[in-house]
């Protein structure tokens, strides 16, 4: 039986990860690290609540970013790499939890306690409930899917050597239509509650 438990979630817009997520970290009482909770981490390290909002999960701009040795003036990869630090000292300290996005699947990579999970779905069911959520068009929701999945898609593969949504590069893919957000996250729930009791 393991003491620790990891989960890497990574989801397309309008899956309903976040919500999934909240229903497994709910029932295996474990912290949900998110946009709000990581700013709040990263802020008492120093960095300011409007540039880390600005700054989370965005990917590099090239044009404006340069590295010498181990030290960057990208903004964003200053937050980026804050994060990764703030993943890999909990996971060392033993903290079970769930950590939406931010690379976790290659940042903890190799970590035996660690689950990785990508949630993709139906674009129309995406569709529906990204309008329904916002209070937009269909046109608008799909630019809006469009575009938050590409930034989301570049962040992760600038930092990952695997590619973002690509089934072999986690440990479960799942539709949330297929099931409906309940039933996914009581499905993956019992998955990881088996993991959970593997040596």
């Amino acid at each position: 039986m393991k003491n620790q438990i990891i989960i890497t979630l990574g989801r397309e817009h309008g899956s309903g990860g976040h919500y999934i997520a909240d229903m497994i970290a709910q029932e295996l009482g474990i912290k949900l690290y998110d946009k709000d909770s990581i700013e709040k981490e990263i802020v008492s390290e120093g960095y300011s609540e409007e540039m880390i909002r600005k700054m989370d999960e965005k990917p590099v701009n090239f044009f404006a970013s340069r590295r010498i040795g181990k030290y960057s003036n990208s903004l964003e990869v200053n937050v980026a790499e804050k994060t990764f630090a703030m993943l890999r000292d909990k996971a060392a300290n033993g903290e079970s939890f769930l950590i939406i996005g931010r690379c976790g699947d290659q940042v903890l990579k190799g970590n035996p306690n660690m689950l990785s999970i990508f949630i993709c779905g139906n674009q129309q069911a995406k569709v529906g409930r990204v309008m329904e959520k916002k209070g937009l068009s269909a046109e608008d929701a799909i630019e809006e899917i469009k575009e938050v999945d590409r930034s989301r898609k570049s962040y992760h593969n600038y930092y990952c050597e695997t590619k973002w949504g690509d089934a072999r590069g986690y440990d479960m893919t799942v539709k949330s239509d297929v099931l409906g957000f309940e039933g996914t996250a009581k499905m993956l729930i019992a998955y990881i509650r088996s993991f959970m009791e593997q040596d």
